[in-house]
């Protein structure tokens, strides 16, 4: 009994072994007995009746039923219309169903594509290569026509020329898997792309392929992941009668600015634009995209509000965000105005290429803005951008303690950069808000500033040197730092030769400061300055270099006497130097004629000058005679003393005695043809000439005077002798 078991499994098992190699050897046999030419011509009418394409098969043909039937057909192309083909094949490998293929029918179950190229094109009119697909699918949907349930693609590449939009891309290694709706409605393509060198992971679902093709409104899901950006868009889309695509959108990517130069855009000028996360609801109608509910977040900046891209003809972005805390750090950080030493305007020339890539208009309102070290309060700036001029115009900015407005302007010229601007400050901090524009630190109170300035150059130093406008500044109640007038002015009256470094320092306050200036070609004419205080009054005038970043200005300060019936005491002065470190030159001529001590020897002086006049002079001591040059050197020929030399009180003297000891010194050259020398040269001289002058160091004592620096004024007093000689 067991025997005869065992040995009915082994015959059974023999039984199944022979009818699997008897299907196989018949499956075998098929493939060679199936005519070639019927299979070609089977798969070409299952190709033509799923894609609407007329296939093109000039290779060979293979057909192979073991392990599982495939027809290999080799150099494929469809599309029987003139030009290029839409889609031409390397090789198409067809699975075959095998229940039909039993039955004597040949059914293709899925297509592999080797090495395909896919072209796509539109032509000036909107017509694209593959309208006769898209029309054969909307009229075939319901019908019972084969259809292939997937088509992968292996190593194949994409061809898109548009020439309605100017569009054109080029995709390569495309791995790509798209199921076919062969028992489901849904259509999916999945897989791997390489895009501009970057390798992507796309995926494409349309919920309803066939409502899809026929224009109507059908689920759309779409997913593309790589390094430079991820976008994901989860909505429906409809074709009829006009394309209508709406639902959510997110976007990320590490660097906007490396994506834009991925996509061939030039980003913005400037630094920045690196970290982006983007999600809003899209709506999109024909070749405009709506978004709304944004909510942006730029280089840390988070913002909400609307956009709106138009991307038929030139590209243009419209919108209106709001952010609370706008930092605007990272997209200035790359704008050098001063060398990195801070005593020169930059001459980096300006790239302003960026300003092409596309039209802006976009209006924006924050709580706060950061600049660098500088901080805004509530902004509401607009920013338009069209054919490469960029506008900001600033409707209200409180900044500086104030309200900052008015507009700026910056365009690509014939010579580089054209740049204007027309600002308003009210009732700023002055000391800041010239400080962190100009470099210069010298103002403290609020106070009203307006500028209206514009220049072309190729880099700032240029601009500067090409600079027209007019500035305006006016302030109550204010101060002057650095420099105390009022206690340099009363100094000087009592003891008008004494100085020191410590006039620089302290404050000076005034009631009221008005300053008016124009500017032509980077050269700042001082129209006027007046400065009203308590106790002081200044008056200034003169010029200053935008690109040298200096002084020239020349003035009179006046202190104001307690007693009506006192005469004010004035001082003319200069102001010279840098802007950031200027020099205060007081009139040394002046301070000389009040001098207790100098003011003799100003009298020695000038008796000497008319003993020299005398006509009973001899020969050999006549004004300007060798003798008498050599003998008596002129006291504007001496060098100067060291700084801080004094002369003692000088007592009465003599004149003859004076005179006489001098009596061969030539006259003087007129005072307004004379070099400006310092009145240490003068009061040398003097004190050389006379045996009762020695040289002290600096004291506190009031009866000694300072030797102060500074160019030499015109004497009125000399003025007759000058013009009698």
């Amino acid at each position: 009994m067991t025997l005869s078991a065992v040995t009915g499994l082994k015959r059974l098992a023999l039984a199944v072994v022979a009818l699997i190699l008897g299907v196989f050897a018949a499956l075998a046999t098929v493939s060679f007995l199936i005519p070639k030419d019927h299979v070609r011509e089977a798969v070409k009418s299952e190709i033509r009746a799923a894609t609407g394409l007329d296939p093109l098969l000039r290779g060979d043909v293979s057909v192979s039923l073991f392990p599982y039937g495939q027809v290999t057909l080799s150099d494929v192309s469809l599309g029987d219309g003139p030009g290029e083909p839409p889609l031409q094949a390397t090789r198409l490998v067809a699975r075959l169903s095998f229940l039909p293929l039993l039955m004597g029918r040949i059914d293709i179950a899925d297509i592999t594509l080797g090495e395909p190229r896919i072209l796509v094109t539109v032509d000036g009119n909107g017509r694209s290569n593959w309208g006769r697909l898209l029309s054969s699918h909307g009229r075939n949907v319901d019908s019972e026509t084969p259809s292939f349930s997937e088509i992968r693609i292996n190593r194949g590449t994409v061809v898109v020329r548009d020439d309605y939009r100017k569009i054109y891309e080029y995709v390569s290694e495309a791995d790509l898997s798209l199921a076919w709706p062969a028992i489901s409605r849904s259509f999916a393509v999945t897989g791997n792309v390489r895009y501009r060198g970057e390798p992507l992971e796309i995926g494409v679902t349309l919920a309803n392929f066939s409502s899809a093709l026929q224009g109507e409104r059908s689920a759309l899901k779409l997913r593309v992941a790589g390094v430079p950006f991820k976008f994901a868009f989860d909505g429906a889309m409809a074709t009829r009668p006009t394309l209508k695509i709406e639902g959510t959108t997110s976007a990320d990517s590490p660097s906007l600015r490396r994506a834009m130069l991925w996509l061939g855009k030039r980003p913005l000028p400037g630094g920045g634009f690196e970290r982006l996360s983007l999600k809003a609801q899209t709506n999109i109608v024909g070749g405009t995209i709506a978004l709304s509910q944004v909510n942006l977040e730029l280089d840390g900046n988070v913002a909400e509000g609307v956009l709106t891209f138009a991307a038929d003809g030139r590209q243009t972005l419209q919108g209106t965000l709001a952010v609370d805390h706008l930092d605007l750090t990272p997209y200035l950080s790359t704008v050098r105005l001063l060398t990195a030493a801070e005593r020169d305007w930059n001459r980096a020339r300006l790239d302003l290429e960026g300003l092409a890539t596309a039209d802006l208009d976009l209006r924006l309102s924050a709580g706060k803005v950061t600049i660098g070290s500088s901080s805004l309060g509530r902004t509401a700036v607009a920013t338009n951008l069209r054919a490469g001029k960029l506008g900001v115009t600033i409707g209200e900015s409180r900044g500086f303690g104030g309200v900052i407005r008015g507009s700026i302007g910056l365009a690509r010229g014939e010579q580089g950069a054209t740049f204007a601007a027309q600002v308003q400050f009210d009732g700023v901090n002055l000391e800041r808000c010239i400080g962190e524009l100009f470099g210069v630190r010298r103002i403290d109170g609020k106070g009203n500033l307006t500028l209206s300035l514009e220049g072309t150059g190729s880099s700032v130093y240029a601009l500067t040197r090409t600079l027209d406008g007019e500035a305006t500044l006016s302030m109550n109640k204010g101060a002057l730092t650095g420099l105390n007038v009022e206690q340099l002015l009363r100094r000087l009256e009592r003891r008008p030769l004494s100085g020191g470094s410590e006039f620089r320092t302290g404050r000076t306050p005034f009631q009221s400061l008005s300053v008016r200036m124009k500017i032509a070609k980077g050269n700042v004419t001082v129209e006027d300055m007046d400065l009203r205080g308590t106790a002081v009054r200044l008056a200034l005038a003169g010029e200053a270099s935008i690109p040298a970043r200096d002084l020239d200005l020349k003035g009179v300060a006046t202190l104001i006497a307690a007693n009506a019936n006192t005469k004010p005491f004035e001082l003319p002065f200069a102001v010279q130097g840098l802007w950031d470190d200027p020099l205060l030159l007081p009139d040394a001529q002046i301070l000389i004629q009040r001098s207790g001590a100098a003011a003799p020897l100003l009298e020695a002086l000038r008796a000497r000058r008319d003993a020299a006049r005398v006509p009973s002079a001899t020969p050999a001591t006549q004004p300007g005679s060798p003798e008498t040059n050599a003998a008596v050197p002129s006291p504007l020929s001496l060098p100067l003393t060291k700084q801080g030399s004094t002369l003692p009180p000088a007592p009465a003297m003599p004149a003859p005695a004076v005179g006489s000891a001098v009596s061969s010194t030539p006259a003087s050259a007129p005072a307004e043809a004379r070099p400006q020398t310092p009145p240490a040269t003068r009061s040398a001289t003097a004190s050389s000439e006379t045996e009762a002058a020695a040289p002290v160091d600096t004291g506190a004592a009031p009866e000694r005077d300072v030797t102060p620096a500074g160019p030499v004024s015109s004497d009125p007093a000399l003025a007759p002798a000058e013009k009698a000689e």
